[in-house]
């Protein structure tokens, strides 16, 4: 059963740092390769860039809490939220199509 995470391709875990600039000011993040992978294809969805994302979700954290204690750490929950999303979605239509067939 591991065999599907153990055998993960070392890439995807190596650690990435990018520079990214929120309100002028410019920060580092370190995240997990396939963060990044994630980080990009949610920007991708949505239709902006990454740094439009990073400071949008930055902003929302800002707003809503007041702070944002750990930003690398809420950037994989929201990557893990995102893909959550995703299979429910898949999930809702697989019901919703076998409803039209029963």
């Amino acid at each position: 059963m591991c065999e599907i995470y153990s055998g993960a391709e070392p890439e995807l875990f190596e650690l990435k740092t990018r520079s990214i600039r929120i309100d002028g000011v410019v920060t580092s993040i370190r995240l997990e390769a396939i963060f990044w992978q994630l980080i990009e294809e949610i920007a991708e969805d949505a239709g902006i860039s990454v740094a439009v994302f990073l400071t949008r979700i930055y902003h929302e954290v800002i707003a809503r809490h007041g702070k944002v204690s750990n930003f690398a750490s809420l950037l994989r929950v929201a990557c893990t939220t995102w893909l959550n999303q995703g299979k429910r979605l898949v999930l809702r239509q697989a019901e919703d199509h076998s409803l039209l067939f029963d």
